[in-house]
């Protein structure tokens, strides 16, 4: 006897029938959360930031020489191209310079305003 209270106090099985210790369950299946019908709207992708324009106007105060130097050290033109738009705003009033994205034609409108140049900025449609 002093076996049969060693196997029910161990909660042992021999073949003795289902005592609960031996026979594993799975919990049950979690529900899935129904779908309303509404699709998710997908996130834009980064793509390219809209052109903007800058501008060089002509002016009476500086000299060519000067603009044309300005416009070599400020951007990515050389020489030539330099004289070019240099030249166009002078018979013009006004010539484009570059085209890029709005922070950068902002930087490069208060970098040519602090050599005194007038430059604008606007747009590209």
């Amino acid at each position: 006897m002093a076996e049969k209270e060693k196997e029910q106090s161990d909660g042992g099985d021999n073949g003795g029938g289902d005592k609960g210790g031996g026979v594993a369950t799975a919990p049950p299946p979690q529900a899935k959360p129904k779908k309303d019908g509404k699709t998710k709207p997908k996130p834009k992708l980064p793509g390219m930031m809209p052109p903007w324009k800058v501008l060089l106007h002509n002016d009476d105060v500086n000299a060519m020489e000067f603009v044309i130097v300005t416009i070599i050290e400020l951007t990515t033109l050389n020489e030539q191209e330099a004289i070019l738009r240099t030249l166009e705003a002078h018979k013009t009033g006004v010539a484009l310079l570059l085209v890029t994205h709005k922070e950068r034609a902002e930087l490069y409108q208060e970098q040519f305003q602090s050599k005194g140049l007038t430059v604008t900025i606007e747009a590209d449609e």
